[in-house]
């Protein structure tokens, strides 16, 4: 799995997650608490989290880590990262 964020004037690294199965835990322990907490401490107020329906990001465990961080829901549909994914896909496909 490949985790990255973006924002209006910027991005993140891209964080590679290897070897083996992507689950609710691991998605806790390997992306939202080392990078993304971090990420919304650099952004401040303005933060707004989005991810995509990706069984791993659907678990109870992670539903609960995002209620205590406090993060608003947003439509799927809407979130630009989409975009992104599919334009590296294309880059790499060449």
């Amino acid at each position: 799995m490949v985790w990255a964020g973006i924002m209006i004037n910027g991005r993140t690294r891209l964080h590679v997650v290897a070897n083996g199965t992507m689950t609710g835990q691991r998605y806790i322990d390997e992306v939202l608490l080392p990078h993304v907490r971090l990420f919304r401490g650099a952004v401040g107020d303005k933060f707004v989290f989005m991810d995509d329906n990706a069984t791993c990001h659907r678990t109870l465990a992670v539903q609960d880590c995002l209620q205590r961080l406090v993060w608003p829901a947003r439509s799927p549909d809407l979130n630009p990262i989409e975009n992104v994914w599919d334009a590296l896909g294309r880059q790499v496909a060449g």
